[in-house]
């Protein structure tokens, strides 16, 4: 059906003491801007950037072009609970044809360089089915102080290299989950909002990537691994991270009996804390390692000049 947009008067936008404002020659959408949605905005190319007024919208986003930069309205860019823009959908992979469709905002496997800044991005389908909030197939993707919300599948990044800082993922199942990505997440929040599995590492073969999970807080409800394998050489660390009490003490976890996928993995962790994490009483997966130094950024992406340092 057509795209809803419910908008609220817009606020002065500030961090700090620098009011970020609407960046130069930005496409404007929402409440006083140009276009009602951002789906119709996109299709002006006058500019790679865009800005969203706060509001929610009700509608699935597919960015297909390179480079382009969205903005969220917000009075803390640094923090994604001070976002004001809600990107929303229901659709699961079996309605949508594929995971891939299934996404609420979906980066198109030429849009390289894309970023987005304060956007909340949910797939409120709920249990039951794959249903992609953010699905990501292409590289130097930025995602900063982003939440994006769901249950199974929330993150399907699934190639090139990713980032994404100061952000807030949650779901159950699978919920960070891809191909052929290397990505770093760091000073976000993972939370789990059901017994399962965060991390679904579909790493096919002895390639340079990683999913790293760095200095950040893992927290939630229900009896949650770090990860299962999706494929044989899935490849996860957490590092310096607080682990809560919803990490069960396995750690980690088999794809299933049948297919246990666990001959090739790498399943690392480095100086974690909380309940969750591995201490000498910790019976930990037998496929699991206790790093003895950290996976640096530069391992994961290579050149992070592509990278917004405020959210490193």
């Amino acid at each position: 059906g057509a795209a809803t947009t419910t908008t609220v008067k817009p606020t002065t936008t500030t961090s700090g003491t620098n009011p970020t404002g609407i960046p130069a020659g930005a496409i404007t959408i929402g409440n006083g801007g140009k276009y009602s949605t951002i789906s119709a905005a996109l299709k002006d190319t006058s500019s790679n950037v865009y800005y969203i007024y706060a509001g929610t919208y009700k509608e699935k986003v597919y960015v297909e072009r390179a480079n382009v930069k969205i903005y969220g309205q917000t009075s803390n860019k640094l923090e994604y609970g001070s976002n004001t823009v809600t990107i929303t959908n229901s659709s699961s992979a079996a309605q949508a044809g594929n995971n891939d469709k299934s996404g609420t905002f979906r980066i198109g496997s030429s849009a390289t360089g894309v970023a987005l800044y304060n956007l909340n991005i949910a797939n409120t389908y709920g249990k039951g089915a794959q249903a992609i909030a953010l699905s990501v197939q292409a590289g130097q993707f930025g995602c900063y102080a982003c939440k994006l919300t769901g249950f199974q599948d929330t993150l399907l990044a699934n190639k090139g290299k990713q980032f994404y800082g100061r952000s807030y993922i949650n779901g159950a199942t699978d919920f960070v989950i891809g191909q052929e990505s290397s990505i770093w997440i760091t000073k976000s929040t993972i939370e789990t909002v059901a017994s399962g599995y965060i991390t679904a590492s579909g790493r096919n073969s002895d390639d340079a990537n990683y999913y790293v999970i760095d200095n950040s807080t893992i927290k939630g409800t229900g009896s949650c691994y770090l990860g299962r394998p999706w494929r044989e050489y899935a490849r996860v660390v957490f590092q310096n991270s607080n682990l809560g009490s919803n990490i069960v003490a396995a750690g980690w976890k088999n794809w299933n009996d049948d297919q246990p996928n666990t001959a090739h993995v790498f399943y690392g962790e480095y100086k974690n804390t909380g309940a969750g994490s591995w201490t000498s009483n910790t019976k930990r997966a037998s496929f699991a390692t206790n790093m003895s130094s950290p996976i640096s950024i530069s391992t994961v992406l290579g050149s992070t000049s592509w990278v917004d340092s405020a959210y490193m």
